[in-house]
């Protein structure tokens, strides 16, 4: 029965995280095994290739694909600057000569006397990964990247926009049904992760970014704000990528829903330690969650786990994902054998909840997502 029910967003006082940290392409890790990192350090660093200009040297200047390399003023391998002139027809009797230009700065990679072509390449873009937690390396991909090693508390999100992002955790709300207010927001905050209660507005989105606020981390948001906000309607995509200025985490859904007790609670926990924060969402194969990482030491004598997928059993904490409880937690009671009908007429499989307040219902399973503790 509980291997039916998908694990949902993790909530957890302390684990033990392996963080993949990889470079895009090939490249060169600047830590060794056993290395204790920081957050903000680089451990791996690779050279992305230019773009490539393509100039139709024989076109611009009216002569022979043939011709082309007489024509150039710079040979393959020549570094040229944008405005540089690179070749140059001869005219007639010296006169009338037309000359070509480079529309960027770059490397003259080929010259061909077949197509005529000139091909300009950018200079290579250096590509940097750091460590985004403070830990310790445990692992080297060989040229590709490390694995950091940390324990510490995590809080997975619902959604989130922005990259990856750290900062002290400044815990503004009073309360997880707070709205946060643009005054509460103030330039010592700069530079911090600020936690706010059920909403954030795009008045408070903006006064963010204008602080130079490096995360937001709210319960709940209007899809016509992030609209806003972004610029552009959101599709079905992978986030993580937005130049925004700030990383915005949502842990309970798009609406005035008050952040979770459990959630709220432990980001209060550890307001002034550093957190580090990722923005990435993927809801489709392969999900990623947006997230919250404050490394710590585990409490005495307990064991830095929580890796293990939790399945549902009586006592598991759930929560609701469907109308009219959605974002409600709930204890897990009973989980009745025989199949149940629901008001579709559909025969499923339900468990009885016990909500927070102390009423009772009956729940489908796939209403319900199980919050890892």
């Amino acid at each position: 029965m509980g291997n039916a029910y998908v694990p949902g967003l993790k909530v957890l006082e302390h684990t033990t995280l392996h963080l993949e940290r990889r470079l895009p392409l090939k490249g060169r890790v600047e830590v060794r095994l056993g290395d204790r990192v920081t957050h903000d350090q680089i451990v791996a660093r690779t050279e992305l290739p230019g773009r490539v200009e393509m100039i139709n040297v024989a076109a611009r200047l009216g002569i022979d694909a043939a011709d082309v390399p007489a024509h150039m003023l710079c040979q393959s391998g020549d570094s040229v600057q944008q405005g540089q002139e690179i070749a140059r027809s001869h005219g007639f009797f010296g006169l009338f000569k037309d000359s070509l230009t480079a529309p960027i700065s770059g490397t003259l990679e080929s010259v061909s006397s077949v197509s005529g072509q000139a091909v300009l390449r950018a200079p290579a873009h250096t590509v940097s990964i750091t460590a985004y937690v403070d830990g310790e390396v445990s692992e080297i991909l060989g040229d590709e990247g490390v694995i950091v090693t940390a324990g510490g508390a995590l809080v997975q999100g619902i959604f989130g926009v922005g990259g990856e992002s750290a900062g002290p955790l400044r815990c503004l709300a009073s309360d997880p049904e707070a709205v946060l207010l643009p005054e509460q927001l103030l330039p010592e905050h700069r530079g911090c992760i600020v936690v706010g209660g059920s909403l954030v507005t795009l008045p408070v989105l903006r006064r963010a970014v204008e602080l130079g606020i490096n995360g937001l981390v709210v319960g709940g948001i209007d899809d016509g704000v992030l609209r806003d906000f972004l610029g552009y309607d959101l599709g079905v995509a992978v986030t993580g990528s937005e130049d925004l200025g700030l990383t915005l985490i949502i842990t309970e859904g798009f609406g005035p829903i008050a952040m979770a007790q459990r959630t709220f609670g432990l980001l209060k926990k550890h307001e002034g330690d550093l957190a580090s924060i990722s923005g990435a969402t993927q809801i489709r194969a392969g999900v990623i969650r947006p997230e919250i990482v404050i490394p710590c030491d585990a409490p005495a004598g307990e064991e830095g786990g929580g890796s293990a997928e939790p399945e549902l059993a009586v006592g598991t904490l759930v929560r609701l994902i469907r109308e009219p409880h959605f974002g409600a937690l709930a204890r897990v009671r009973s989980l009745p054998i025989d199949l149940a009908e629901i008001p579709t007429g559909a025969k499923v499989r339900v468990a009885e909840v016990e909500l927070l307040d102390g009423s009772s219902l009956r729940i489908p399973g796939a209403n319900l997502e199980i919050i890892a503790e």
